[in-house]
């Protein structure tokens, strides 16, 4: 990539056109490694959410009966194109989100994965028959579409939640429409121009840039099913109440405090190597980042020195530095609120014993929204830090009696997303797997992420709603149920028994009983 960046005008995409929306406001673009404007995004009307939801409903009929292998055939194409631009759609990723370009890379490519599941949708839709139900009637579970879903991406993964969402909806028989963060929309900039070159019927994917003005359009609109979010926990519950009103489906993953619980049993190396990919990977601004360390009295001093060296050696630096490790966070008030954080935990009596703050860069970064490692020991679980996400790479460690106190622990706080236990000892590993009040756990890894055949969503506040993304869960939420009940051959009286059996039409007529059920 040259020095040379091109300005950056974002554009609506609907109705397979590009659309430049006039007479709106526009917000800068900045790409976080530099504080440079580097494009400008437009704050689009409520008039062009609805322009695109009236187009992906005007869509979704022949979508819908467009026979499955075919809408799969899309997803193979999207899945073929995308392989063959991994590094510019990661680049795409790496300006304006920031997420350094090696794990840029890792985003897409974990959404080229995603789109491999769902091309066996054929298989993941189909329904179920119950022969022999009374008589001659047979009775079938069938998966349907619903219509058009609306889904919201919040900027630190671009690609990763429109594979989340997009490619389990449409490849089902939905069509959608999709508002990504004004603060990192330039990958799905690139999305369009791929739904155009593989021939994506028209309407099938509409995305529009805006503010909170564009789904507000969806939660009482009557050609909308449904609304996927990935976003805070207070906008979750906002939207779960507003869709719940308008009958609407909701699919909504909010925020997180996760855990790293290391036994006295840890295998150093592995622990050492796993919290600094938790903890410091994409700056801390991912909803499964380790937040919190737990450590028991036998190893607490030895592995703090141990993470507060390894923590040093990070280098944090310009996302499209191949040497760098750790980009920068999102934006100038991001920064902010994180240095704020860890004025908290100074005021609240923690231990600061690795400050961030003020990291070393090169000059052509000093613009940039850079806050380094952080650590903080000597943290009690009712301290501001350790109950509140603070979404940037600032750690807490605790120290913990036992398995049981990290249990108690993790099951107190109001987030259940992930976490993590480091151990060799297999009562450890079975009883945090059962008792840990979480959605995901992880053994011995630092990121419990699931792989994208399996659902990925947490519980309690971290999550809202029944299914989760991707997998079955996917399916289960983007499909509905229709059941079927097939009388195949026509009554011929009051009893069709075998020979030999009584004829209880001839006998004496049985006492009358309507049944709810064909019979």
């Amino acid at each position: 990539m040259g020095n040379e960046q091109e300005f950056i005008k974002v554009k609506n995409f609907i109705d397979g056109e590009w659309v430049e929306e006039t007479g709106v406001e526009l917000e800068p673009i900045f790409n976080p490694s530099t504080g440079e404007q580097i494009g400008e995004v437009p704050i689009s009307t409520p008039e062009a959410s609805a322009a695109a939801v009236e187009s992906s409903y005007a869509a979704y009929d022949a979508w819908r009966r467009l026979p499955v292998g075919k809408r799969v055939g899309y997803l193979f194409d999207m899945r073929r194109a995308m392989q063959d631009n991994v590094e510019e759609l990661a680049v795409s990723i790496a300006i304006d989100q920031a997420k350094h370009i090696s794990e840029a890379r890792g985003e897409v490519q974990r959404v080229i994965e995603i789109l491999e599941t769902a091309c066996g949708i054929p298989t993941m839709i189909q329904g179920e028959t119950l022969e022999g139900i009374a008589g001659n009637i047979n009775g079938r579970v069938i998966r349907q579409p619903l219509g058009v879903f609306g889904g919201i991406a919040p900027f630190n993964f671009p690609a990763l939640v429109f594979g989340w969402f997009i490619p389990f909806a449409i490849g089902a028989g939905n069509t959608f429409v999709y508002k990504p963060s004004t603060q990192s929309p330039c990958f799905m900039q690139k999305m369009g121009d791929i739904f155009n070159a593989i021939g994506l019927p028209k309407g099938v994917i509409n995305i529009v840039h805006g503010h909170r003005n564009i789904p507000q359009v969806w939660y009482d609109h009557p050609k909308v099913s449904g609304v996927c979010l990935v976003g805070s926990t207070p906008t979750a519950k906002s939207i779960a109440e507003k869709c719940g009103r308008g009958g609407k489906r909701t699919m909504l993953l909010g925020g997180a405090k996760n855990y790293l619980v290391a036994m006295e049993d840890v295998q150093p190396d592995i622990f050492i190597d796993n919290f600094i990919i938790s903890c410091y990977g994409s700056a801390g601004q991912r909803c499964l980042a380790g937040s919190i360390v737990a450590l028991v009295p036998e190893i607490y001093d030895e592995m703090i020195e141990k993470m507060i060296k390894a923590s040093k050696k990070v280098v944090v630096g310009d996302a499209m530095d191949p040497n760098v490790y750790m980009g920068p966070v999102i934006s100038a008030a991001a920064k902010k609120k994180i240095e704020n954080y860890i004025d908290i935990g100074i005021e609240g009596g923690s231990k600061l014993v690795l400050d961030g703050r003020n990291p070393n860069i090169p000059e052509k970064n000093k613009n940039g929204y850079f806050v380094g490692p952080t650590i903080f020991t000597d943290v009690t679980p009712c301290r501001r830090i350790a109950q509140e996400e603070i979404f940037g790479p600032v750690v807490s460690v605790m120290k913990i009696s036992g398995i049981d106190d990290a249990l108690e622990l993790i099951q107190a706080q109001e987030f259940g997303n992930g976490a993590c236990i480091f151990t060799q000892n297999l009562y450890y590993t079975e009883k945090f797997i059962a008792e840990a009040d979480v959605g995901m756990v992880g053994v011995n890894v630092g990121i419990p992420a699931p792989h994208p055949y399996l659902p990925f969503g947490g519980i309690k506040d971290s999550h809202l709603g029944t299914d989760k993304v991707q997998g079955k869960d996917g399916i289960d939420f983007f499909t509905q149920n229709k059941i079927a009940t097939v009388r195949f051959s026509p009554p011929t009286g009051y009893y069709t028994g075998g020979e030999g059996e009584k004829d209880v039409a001839s006998s004496t007529k049985p006492q009358d009983v309507r049944s709810c059920v064909a019979r």
